[in-house]
């Protein structure tokens, strides 16, 4: 038979297409903490076959945003202390990485890009709006991600850094993100002064001081953490 002229979309594009649509649902709390997940539900809402949805969501246990038990129930995975501290680890090795190697690239367009998103991000803190905040606060990082050219760190990232996105959801619905404004200018300030070895250790502590005061520990109970806990 002739070939179809009727194009398909490319299997990996549909695959990372569900992947990311059912990772940003995780992230911004459309599926909650312990909710159930069924592919067939989650197929016809994404209006894919159930084999997409099955791969996203083995990727998305391996991030630790799902929580599948063999024979039962794949659920949400709930935010805990230990996921967060695992993933910390990873993002903020990776963010310093980033910025070190992304300093010799940095071009003036780089960065009038920081400050554009800094000074959305600051906007939208002071106008309550999480998700603007969020999405400016991904802007910013992701300019020294993309100039740094390492594909690997930008797939270490894309697994681990959703994880951290939903602590930091916590943060900035309590209003606590406004003082990273002043983090964000200073890590600019150093990427100008071409200031390698300085950005790199700011962007490391800057991931690693994100904290959630009332997420659940491993034991079952509650975390309250005395760490400045600044958002990124």
């Amino acid at each position: 038979m002739p070939v179809p002229t009727d194009s398909l979309p490319p299997r990996g594009l549909l695959r990372d297409d569900v992947l990311a649509r059912l990772r940003d649902a995780i992230v911004d709390g459309t599926l909650a903490p312990d909710e159930q997940l069924r592919d067939t539900e989650l197929a016809a809402w994404l209006g894919v076959s159930r084999t997409p949805v099955r791969e996203a969501l083995l990727e998305l246990a391996r991030a630790g945003l799902v929580r599948a038990t063999p024979g039962r129930s794949t659920v949400v995975a709930p935010l805990d202390r230990a996921s967060v501290r695992d993933a910390q680890a990873v993002v903020a090795a990776m963010h310093a990485l980033a910025i070190r190697d992304a300093i010799p690239r940095l071009t003036a367009e780089h960065l009038d890009a920081m400050r554009s998103a800094n000074a959305d991000f600051a906007d939208a803190q002071r106008r309550g709006d999480v998700d603007g905040a969020l999405a400016a606060d991904e802007r910013f990082h992701a300019v020294a991600v993309a100039a740094c050219g390492n594909a690997a760190v930008r797939t270490v990232l894309a697994q681990y850094e959703p994880v951290l996105r939903r602590a930091e959801r916590l943060r900035f619905a309590s209003h606590e993100g406004a003082a990273s404004v002043a983090r964000h200018e200073q890590l600019i300030a150093l990427c100008a002064a071409a200031d390698a070895d300085g950005a790199a250790r700011l962007a490391e502590q800057t991931w690693q001081t994100l904290t959630i005061d009332s997420a659940p520990d491993t034991a079952g109970g509650t975390t309250r953490s005395t760490d400045e806990g600044i958002t990124p």
